[in-house]
């Protein structure tokens, strides 16, 4: 008899045997493969430009909040970049 381990992990092989991605993420994918990679670049240094001139009126509460959305900004960069160079489905 198997486990409660061995049957999930049974089922979760054999859920996605072809790797493909869900036509959401798909969707996602094709639609920023199209942007260019620079895009994410220049929003985060536009957050971390607004964030300074928030800081430098005094409104630090707002300055943070901005402040905090470049790291995001990079990070969709590098998705970006990584659709882009992988290509999404490469096997279509």
């Amino acid at each position: 008899m198997k486990s409660t381990a061995e049957e999930l992990k049974s089922k979760a092989d054999q859920f996605n045997p072809e790797h493909k991605e869900g036509p959401v993420a798909a969707a996602i994918e094709d639609y920023t493969a199209r942007l260019p990679s620079d895009t994410f670049l220049w929003a985060a240094l536009g957050s971390m430009a607004i964030s300074a001139t928030f800081k430098i009126l005094g409104r630090d509460r707002d300055a943070v909040f901005v402040g905090q959305w470049a790291p995001s900004f990079l990070m969709l960069g590098l998705y970006n970049k990584f659709v882009k160079m992988e290509g999404f489905e490469k096997d279509k």
